[in-house]
């Protein structure tokens, strides 16, 4: 039986700098879904350190804000996208399925 070769492609978006890919975009997707950077850290095995340092590296890259952070108090402090940021996560995934998409083909046709 003849084993079907895959591809496998990681995109990164630069400007000037690279500024999003699949690392943040998995942070933030996190964020979205827990409400709490730190809670999104965790989860995703590393430091609320780190975690904020590639978010608020990504801002400065990309120009905009990505977190809404709130304090903490009764019921505890959060965190929430911006429009911005849930915009270039929908864009980066439909720009990623559509260049995964292409590359299947590719791959069929010259393998």
């Amino acid at each position: 039986m003849e084993n079907k070769l895959t591809a496998k492609i990681r995109i990164h978006l630069f400007k000037n700098d690279k500024c999003f890919g699949p690392g943040i975009c998995s942070l933030l997707e996190e964020v979205d879904k827990c409400g709490s950077l730190r809670k999104a850290a965790i989860d995703m095995n590393m430091s609320y350190s780190k975690a904020w340092k590639i978010v608020k590296q990504c801002e400065e890259n990309l120009g905009f804000k990505l977190l809404i952070s709130t304090t903490g108090g009764k019921s505890g402090g959060g965190a929430f996208l911006t429009d911005d940021a849930k915009q270039i996560i929908n864009s980066y995934n439909m720009y990623c399925a559509d260049i995964e998409e292409y590359s299947s083909k590719l791959l069929d046709k010259y393998f």
